[in-house]
């Protein structure tokens, strides 16, 4: 049985074809761009070596399928990816999820909040998410299934209104509280779809992604569940992790106007926490792959990528 699991979540970053205009303010990748980017990723991707990876920002999954061939660890890897509608006028982000495991099915979307949860009154697609969350179940090991979903919540861009601009203090003000309130709402989705899925299922249970939030606003304390019954809560792997040392801990994985700051998150289930009954595993350590935030360079991410190593428990477990 393999011991040591490994779980990462890569923000690629506008993962998209040369030539293909994305948001109005970016000029498309030119040729160059886009080899230089690819070959960033795919090694990037080897230097995390992790089992499983969960993607945000893929505006097209051929792209990544491209990177996968030029990586060295995951060219037969399972790739599971959804592009948007083909007959959209523009390309839209989605995620994507990459396995080294053997899939217990086949991975499926997500795209609608459950029938409790909607947004409120006026709000434009008020049952779905902005991006849809990613479903599968990985075989970790004989008879361990570990249901992995991967998500990218809504960012704090402003969402503005017709002509609104940020000229306006006070629509800016009103944008930003439009972007809180679908991110919050998508959140409480993700939390129903969580705790659903704990009863449905009952296997473990692992969410990779970029919450647009750090751990400990609101939004994600949400999808942590505080106060729900231990078995329906997560937990952040960062602060379960065994091999945690609060004066060394300096991971992170945006810099923005010199702030440093981490909204890529890893959550494990209470199978992985060794401080509650009935765990089969522990978080060893959470590592932050962040340099090349520093170094600026064009072609990388303008996320860290975070890597979550987690050892299943042998017949030991005090091993």
């Amino acid at each position: 049985m393999q011991e040591e699991l490994r779980f990462a979540t890569f923000n690629a970053f506008n993962l998209a074809p040369p030539g293909a205009r994305l948001y109005d303010n970016l000029a498309p990748f030119t040729a160059e761009e886009y080899e230089a980017k690819l070959d960033w990723t795919a090694h990037q991707l080897d230097l995390i070596n992790a089992d499983v990876i969960g993607f945000q920002e893929i505006f097209s999954q051929s792209v990544l399928k491209e990177v996968l061939r030029r990586s060295r660890r995951y060219r037969d890897a399972h790739h599971i990816g959804f592009d948007p509608d083909p007959n959209a006028s523009r390309l839209t982000p989605s995620v994507a999820l990459v396995s080294r495991l053997p899939l217990a099915e086949p991975g499926s979307q997500l795209p609608m909040f459950p029938d409790n949860v909607t947004m409120p009154p006026g709000s434009r697609d008020p049952d779905r998410f902005t991006r849809a969350p990613l479903h599968a179940g990985v075989i970790a090991a004989p008879g361990v299934v570990i249901d992995v979903i991967v998500v990218h919540l809504k960012s704090r861009r402003p969402d503005y209104r017709s002509s609104d601009s940020g000229a306006d203090p006070h629509l800016y003000a009103l944008a930003c509280l439009r972007s809180l309130v679908r991110r919050g709402t998508e959140a409480t989705a993700l939390r129903v779809l969580l705790t659903d899925m704990a009863h449905a299922n009952r296997r473990p249970r692992i969410v990779l992604g970029d919450f647009n939030d750090v751990a400990d606003s609101v939004t994600t304390e949400i999808v942590l569940g505080e106060g729900t019954p231990v078995g329906e809560r997560m937990f952040d792997a960062s602060q379960v992790q065994r091999r945690l040392d609060h004066q060394r801990h300096v991971g992170f994985s945006i810099l923005h106007d010199t702030r440093h700051s981490t909204i890529d998150h890893i959550l494990v289930s209470p199978e992985f926490n060794p401080a509650l009954p009935h765990a089969i595993g522990e978080v060893v350590d959470v590592v932050y792959l962040n340099d090349h935030l520093n170094l600026g360079l064009p072609e990388a991410s303008d996320h860290g990528q975070v890597l979550a190593r987690i050892r299943l428990f042998g017949h030991d477990r005090n091993a």
